[in-house]
């Protein structure tokens, strides 16, 4: 591949994929072709075969994704099951008809085990049932994996996937419904402050504990890989430490300015107690994280703040 190969991100205006769009650019590519989802529906074949077919995409980045936090994933399964199997199946299997020389697939930790031993690594995969709150965008994702690697062993093709910890960052949704758990607190403790409430209340007990990266680091691993690997294995991306949903709220707490009390809503899910992953094989092969956790969430909390009026 080089600087001027035809690039196609697949969902370049979410969080993930226009930190990979920032990320390219910065290393120089300079030849894209982009789509907005009112401009190209994924979910529909005929169309995402009609775009393949006009555009004829050297490298493909597979960014996009229905995704949301826990009370997202529990009231809609099905649309983030039916989705996500449809974007990523017609995106693959259009890369694959039309000679892309490269794709890059985007999953998730959520992919796991809900029992899984800590760290994860890549072997566990398939070894126990995954968390019940997120089932459906799991067993999309494991499918996105599976058809990568059969793709690969039938045809010949360069698809490789990589599995994303908790993602935060510039670019994230802060609607209280959709946002994952960085931005859905950042957004509490912040609307708390600038309304004087004297609480602010935590989803189960707090006990549960995330391993997140900012959401540049991950458009880096990406790149990286993109660059560097052909192979049929994937590769967890992360830090390699994780943090209680309790420390994360007094982080983010800190940084807003909040001075009020956390109260917890213990009727709600905590989700899956644990996700952290083994990343030692991407390390291995030369990558490491860059952003430490406070840093990057207070680069995200002053995006939030630059962008409030977009989420009210």
């Amino acid at each position: 591949m080089s600087e001027d190969s035809n690039i196609y991100i697949a969902g370049h205006r979410g969080m993930a994929g226009s930190a990979i769009y920032r990320k390219l650019i910065e290393k120089g590519y300079t030849n894209f072709v982009l789509r907005t989802s009112k401009e190209l529906d994924l979910t529909v074949q005929a169309d995402v075969e009609q775009f393949f077919n006009k555009e004829k995409p050297d490298i493909v980045i597979l960014a996009a994704a229905k995704v949301g936090g826990i009370m997202a994933n529990i009231q809609s399964p099905a649309v983030f099951l039916y989705d996500n199997l449809m974007i990523q199946n017609n995106i693959i299997n259009s890369a694959y008809k039309n000679g892309v020389k490269k794709l890059v697939f985007l999953g998730s930790s959520c992919i796991y085990p809900r029992e899984c031993p800590q760290p994860m690594k890549e072997e566990y995969l398939l070894d126990g049932k995954v968390e019940p709150t997120n089932e459906g965008y799991a067993i999309a994702k494991i499918a996105g994996i599976k058809l990568c690697e059969m793709y690969n062993r039938q045809y010949g093709t360069d698809y490789i996937s990589i599995m994303p910890c908790n993602l935060y960052g510039i670019g994230d949704s802060f609607d209280l419904v959709r946002s994952h758990v960085v931005a859905a607190t950042i957004r509490k403790f912040h609307e708390a402050k600038i309304n004087n409430s004297p609480t602010v209340t935590i989803w189960g007990t707090g006990k549960a504990r995330r391993e997140l990266l900012f959401v540049d680091d991950m458009a880096d691993a990406c790149v990286y890989l993109m660059e560097s690997y052909s192979g049929n294995d994937f590769f967890n991306v992360g830090t390699g430490s994780d943090v209680s949903i309790t420390d994360l709220s007094l982080i983010v707490k800190d940084i807003v300015g909040y001075e009020g009390e956390l109260v917890y809503d213990k009727t709600k899910p905590d989700g899956m107690p644990q996700k952290l992953m083994d990343c030692s094989k991407l390390t291995e092969n030369g990558w490491k994280y860059q952003t430490e956790l406070r840093d990057g969430i207070a680069k995200t909390y002053q995006w939030y703040i630059d962008n409030y009026e977009r989420f009210n």
